[in-house]
């Protein structure tokens, strides 16, 4: 399950298909510095035969430090069975550190730069590994693929290559193990009061023009009422959003902002701020704002006061996921407002079509501290992050629980146990899957096959995904890694680049800056070494093209 304060993805993708790397060995190439890849030494407690969908055991009691997110839902305790099971399943123990949401990436930043990194650093999302490469913090996990066969079996039968080579650095390899994904999997999008709508006789939009015609009729009807005011501003303002109403232009927004985009049809890298589908989406929304059917406030306003908004009916029309639809918006609204109901959409189309943007396939998932490959119990560490993470019954352990305990299956269908409650399932249940066992807990329940990932779909989400699954996905940006000095340059670029974009988006949309200073905010962009940026990217593609043949 997602996070709602989901973080944008890998601002700069030095992405690399490197044919000859895909098969990256523990033994290694010896060329960085003479560092031995020998794992000889280092297999205690590891499985001297460990294949896919064997469960990994340690030969003897072991124990990992494990930087923990502490889910403001669902806090971790100390008996949570998920502790308990890990252990009796595979001789490992953990030792967190129990980080808040709030605090995550921060904390974890000082931990890695103090030199006091947990072993086991999850809930990282690709791109934010970056910053720790060039000091050997954290380790390049791509080496040691082969004794992963869990990973690697996934990537295979998936064809996920191209995805996981885009998460190389310049060097040629990965330093984050990404969580996977058999189908992409949308999250976010629109819902919307339907009660409210069929007392206007108004039906649910399928599209981006359908959906300001509905917020017109409930203007008309509630002229007090601002019809759409939003939450999930942190910590981008309109991040989700920004990510659904640009996927509709055919760009990257939002939480999944990225500052270059792939243009097909011209054959080269752009810089994502400054397109034509990029405007589009500005002014899509500045013409909401200035009709008054987007409350202004929605960009920059606590979840808490959206959903306020929403449940005191002052709006009716809100962004959505399906788990936040059922647990949160469905569940209040109904104790608050007689015949209350509310339905999510799926995203509504624009000009670019019915599709989804690539690379949705890839999770957040996990760094392994450099120090790692010092430890004797190496090889067994590894062992065990691919059966946890990785492998079918590890992924199905740590989102259901323990068969006959938490859960019951059947024919493929999944219940939580009598007395049991998942994300407001059973409302009335003394006990709670996340909060009272540790399950389904995001640290580790992310990615998997589509059977595991839709075993707990209710209706809603299994019809809205239904509908997103039949959209084309777009393919991953073309392989073009950068060279340590030039992604040292870019680095310096982006930020600032997207700091521009992200503030200039607000203003434009909010009509604080016209849209009339468009080519001024672009000449502002290539002050801050837009065109070089994107210029780096286009010559580390064609040098990778010419390379590779």
């Amino acid at each position: 399950m997602k996070n709602a304060a989901h973080l944008s993805r890998r601002q700069i993708l030095a992405a690399a298909g490197f044919a000859g790397l895909a098969a990256l060995t523990g033994c290694g190439s010896g060329d960085d510095g003479g560092d031995s890849k020998d794992l000889s030494k280092k297999r205690n407690g590891a499985m001297e035969e460990y294949r896919a969908g064997q469960r990994f055991k340690a030969t003897g009691p072991l124990t990992f430090s494990l930087l923990h997110l502490s889910n403001p839902n669902y806090p971790p305790k100390d008996d949570w069975l998920l502790w308990k099971e890990i252990t009796k399943r595979t001789n490992v123990t953990f030792k967190r550190t129990d980080v808040p949401l709030s605090d995550y990436e921060k904390k974890r930043s000082l931990l890695i730069g103090a030199g006091d990194a947990p072993l086991l650093l999850p809930k990282t999302y690709p791109g934010q590994e970056t910053p720790f490469v060039s000091s050997g913090s954290v380790l390049a996990v791509s080496e040691y693929a082969e004794l992963m066969p869990n990973f690697r079996d996934k990537v295979s039968r998936w064809k996920l290559q191209p995805e996981v080579d885009s998460l190389r650095q310049s060097d040629g390899k990965y330093y984050l193990l990404p969580g996977l994904h058999e189908r992409a999997k949308a999250n976010y999008s629109l819902a919307l009061r339907t009660d409210v709508l069929d007392k206007l006789g108004l039906s649910l939009p399928a599209t981006l023009e359908e959906t300001a015609d509905v917020f017109r009729a409930l203007k008309s009807e509630y002229p007090g009422s601002h019809p759409f005011s939003d939450r999930w501003n942190q910590p981008e303002p309109g991040g989700a959003l920004l990510g659904y109403i640009g996927q509709a232009h055919g760009v990257r927004a939002g939480w999944s902002y990225l500052n270059t985009s792939w243009d097909a049809e011209a054959g080269k890298f752009v810089f994502t701020g400054a397109t034509d589908g990029y405007r589009q989406m500005i002014e899509y929304l500045r013409g909401l704002v200035d009709e008054k059917l987007i409350d202004p406030e929605g960009f920059t306003q606590s979840d808490d006061e959206a959903v306020k908004k929403l449940l005191s009916e002052k709006s009716f029309a809100i962004s959505a996921n399906p788990q936040e639809l059922v647990q949160n918006y469905r569940y209040n609204l109904q104790r608050q407002v007689e015949g209350a109901k509310i339905e999510i959409v799926p995203v509504p189309l624009g000009p670019a079509g019915p599709l989804v943007l690539g690379g949705s396939r890839l999770e957040n998932g996990m760094m392994i501290s450099g120090d790692a490959l010092d430890r004797d119990d190496f090889v067994a560490l590894i062992q065990f992050v691919d059966w946890l993470w990785y492998s079918d019954e590890g992924q199905r352990f740590t989102k259901w629980g323990v068969e006959g305990v938490t859960y019951t299956e059947s024919g493929g269908t999944y219940r939580v146990a009598d007395g049991i409650s998942l994300m407001g399932s059973a409302p009335d249940a003394p006990k709670d899957l996340q909060k009272d066992y540790g399950f389904y807990n995001g640290v580790f329940s992310y990615g998997g096959s589509w059977e595991l990932v839709s075993s707990a779909f209710g209706p809603d989400e299994k019809k809205f995904q239904e509908a997103m699954s039949q959209r084309e996905e777009l393919p991953v940006d073309p392989a073009h890694p950068l060279q340590s000095v030039e992604q040292e340059q870019a680095t310096l670029w982006d930020t600032p680049l997207k700091d521009h974009v992200r503030q200039n988006t607000l203003q434009f949309i909010l009509g604080k800056r016209p849209l009339t200073e468009w080519d001024a905010y672009l000449s502002e962009l290539k002050a801050k070494n837009m065109d070089r940026l994107v210029d780096v990217h286009n010559k580390a593609y064609e040098r990778f093209r010419k390379e590779q043949g």
